[in-house]
């Protein structure tokens, strides 16, 4: 951690745990060494509903990272900022450069909107929470088809061997993507073997693991 972060994070806050889109800004923050404050707080639950949580985001959603005055949701720009701000070259989630940023930023927004807003959710919705979206099977097979026919930049991206979509450094779009592979097999649909070699590497890095422990909800008493 640099003498930068060390003096800042203290002032961190991180709500959330126990989804896939909590699990990204913990992951960012165990790949930076970065201390902060957790509020495991879960969706579903009523703790998103509070006077207390409502006041900092009217959408009710977790995560939500504080920093000081800022207030910030949404996973890939709580990862975004934190990298842009407490990353050093070494660990560093979203390059600076102008070119590399971007080809950075395109994964992301590619990953977020496609695979899981369009897809994952959808099937979220009409599966896991069905009994209050309503059950539609179709939408689930239209959108887990949708899923694999997007998967193949990410194939065709891996087609060399590398390890991390970004020429071989991790960044942040490993993280979302990580993410999303995981939740696709935890539902069934159908991923190639090099994007599940791809996730295999990912899962063993130290900084996963402790963001896994980090976004476990504590047991209910």
């Amino acid at each position: 951690m640099t003498q930068a972060a060390d003096a800042k994070t203290p002032g961190l806050i991180l709500w959330g745990a126990g989804t896939s889109r909590t699990l990204r800004p913990h992951w960012a923050m165990a790949e930076l060494g970065l201390d902060y404050q957790r509020r495991p707080i879960q969706p579903r639950t009523g703790e998103t509903k509070t006077d207390e949580y409502t006041a900092l985001t009217a959408r009710q959603k977790v995560p939500l990272l504080q920093d000081g005055a800022l207030v910030l949701t949404e996973s890939a720009a709580i990862v975004t900022y934190l990298s842009d701000t407490y990353a050093d070259e070494g660990n560093r989630l979203v390059p600076l450069d102008p070119i590399a940023r971007a080809r950075c930023l395109e994964w992301c927004f590619f990953i977020i909107s496609e695979l899981d807003a369009t897809t994952l959710y959808v099937m979220r919705r009409h599966g896991d929470l069905k009994h209050i979206y309503g059950d539609a099977p179709q939408a689930n097979l239209a959108a887990a088809e949708y899923f694999g026919k997007q998967m193949r930049s990410v194939d065709r991206a891996l087609a060399d061997g590398r390890n991390c979509l970004m020429d071989d450094r991790f960044g942040a779009p490993d993280i979302l993507l990580s993410t999303c592979i995981a939740w696709a097999v935890k539902y069934g649909v159908p991923v190639s073997d090099r994007a599940l070699a791809y996730q295999g590497g990912l899962v063993s890095r130290p900084g996963f693991a402790l963001a896994e422990q980090r976004n476990t909800p504590p047991a209910a008493a």
